[in-house]
């Protein structure tokens, strides 16, 4: 998957019930993008028959999200970090400060101009880092990165799965207007048709 760029960089608060199913507020946008680094830690199991491998299992197990972007507001740190705003409207962390999942989303720019949407539906994220150093003969910008550890979400879509990712390509025959039109308007929601009465399964022999 090629990509020249990055934007529209979205955060989703999650609400947990008392089974820790999800329920999503509207997104809301987190910072202007710079970059995403996203990286996927599988669960493998392999059985070994007849001298070699009959069935080899490969499980999403969890990932990291590191986000490079331009600042990190108040808004969002409190409710990415869990840091608290004092009465003087000074952003305080601290050392038992425990941040909360959000779903993240943000899309990617094709070479073919079409772009590329994500949502990850369970993030949890750590403190920023920042970069300081003083003004010297050039100007050198250093912008912060936040670092997220991606989960599969509680809740099971309507075919009883635990979905981690939601990904959709522009312009892709399959693909409507609406789902891109709406990809911000609510964290996406798998949809699947309901098989025919009667027939949809696979045949045997």
């Amino acid at each position: 998957m090629a990509t020249i760029g990055m934007d529209k960089l979205f955060y989703s608060k999650i609400t947990e019930d008392a089974n820790g199913e999800e329920t999503y507020a509207t997104p809301v946008s987190l910072a202007k993008a710079i970059s995403a680094d996203l990286s996927i830690e599988l669960a493998e199991a392999i059985l070994y028959a007849d001298d070699g491998a009959a069935y080899v299992i490969k499980d999403f197990k969890t990932g990291s999200l590191t986000l490079g972007v331009d600042d990190i507001g108040v808004t969002a740190a409190q409710d990415l970090t869990g840091a608290l705003v004092d009465d003087n409207g000074v952003l305080i962390s601290a050392s038992e400060n425990d941040s909360v999942p959000v779903a993240v989303g943000f899309r990617a720019l094709k070479p073919n101009n079409k772009y590329r949407y994500f949502w990850l539906y369970r993030v949890k994220f750590g403190i920023p880092s920042t970069n300081l150093q003083t003004k010297g003969d050039s100007i050198t910008f250093h912008t912060p990165t936040i670092q997220g550890t991606v989960m599969r979400r509680n809740r099971v879509d309507a075919k009883g799965k635990h979905p981690w990712k939601a990904e959709v390509t522009e312009g892709d025959p399959s693909v409507s207007d609406s789902t891109i039109s709406n990809w911000y308007a609510s964290v996406y929601e798998p949809v699947y048709s309901e098989p025919e009465p009667g027939g949809g399964g696979e045949i045997d022999g």
